[in-house]
């Protein structure tokens, strides 16, 4: 007799097409760790300033460092990690050099790891520092770590909304023995144009700085004012950036 039920034979059965799998990002620079907490929190200000953002030519970013210092940056991004190496101010003669490597590598699509290598060389001193570093990424909100035998730098962003995000940094330095606690937000006001970020950290210091774009124009006007209770320090600027 058939198969009348329909029923496919033993050994037959379909084959399910296999998972694709999602390639891991790109981590992005070392340096670029607690860029989004940082983003949160206002730069200080003091007196009245002017900013212009013009492109400078190549050839005068070439003479400056070409005065100033030699170094050596040097970059490889690939699919899922990023390396990169610094070297500033090699003198074979005098027998000094700092060197300075990253590497990230992404684990997953949320977890980073990777770390920092600082090595200085100079007649009668050598030494090194290897700084550790992790960042996990959630929907909405970021954690970083970086620990070392210089101290630690944790980080903590949360975007609570379109309008709102929050930022939490500590910083502790082993070889002064300071630590620092710090907590900054980020309101946006899009009808009006305007942006506004404060802070509070350990060290008794508030401050806050408000921004309005001027549009049409490449106008953006800032106030910012900082109070440090510790030191009875005092602070306010007023900028005005075109471009």
């Amino acid at each position: 007799m058939g198969n009348t039920l329909g029923l496919a034979p033993m050994g037959a059965l379909p084959r399910r097409s296999p998972r694709r799998e999602e390639p891991l990002p790109n981590p992005g620079s070392f340096d670029e760790l607690h860029r989004l907490c940082k983003d949160v929190f206002p730069a200080q200000m003091e007196g009245v300033k002017l900013v212009v953002n013009k492109v400078l030519s190549s050839h005068f970013q070439t003479q400056q460092a070409k005065f100033l210092t030699w170094q050596f940056d040097g970059e490889y991004r690939g699919d899922d990690y990023t390396a990169t190496l610094t070297l500033g101010n090699p003198d074979l003669i005098g027998e000094s050099v700092i060197m300075v490597a990253h590497f990230l590598q992404s684990l997953t699509q949320r977890l980073v790891l990777g770390g920092e290598l600082v090595y200085h060389r100079r007649p009668g001193e050598e030494g090194a520092i290897l700084t550790l570093a992790g960042k996990y990424s959630a929907v909405h909100w970021v954690a970083t770590l970086n620990v070392g035998s210089g101290g630690a730098h944790a980080s903590y962003y949360h975007r609570a909304n379109e309008q709102v995000q929050v930022g939490v940094e500590f910083e502790a330095n082993t070889r002064v023995q300071d630590t620092t606690f710090s907590f900054g937000y980020h309101l946006t006001l899009p009808q009006a144009n305007m942006v506004f970020r404060g802070l509070v950290d350990s060290n008794w210091c508030v401050g806050a700085v408000l921004e309005k774009k001027m549009p049409p124009l490449p106008v953006t006007l800032a106030l910012g004012a900082f109070l440090n209770h510790w030191r009875n320090r005092f602070h306010c600027g007023f900028s005005i950036t075109v471009g």
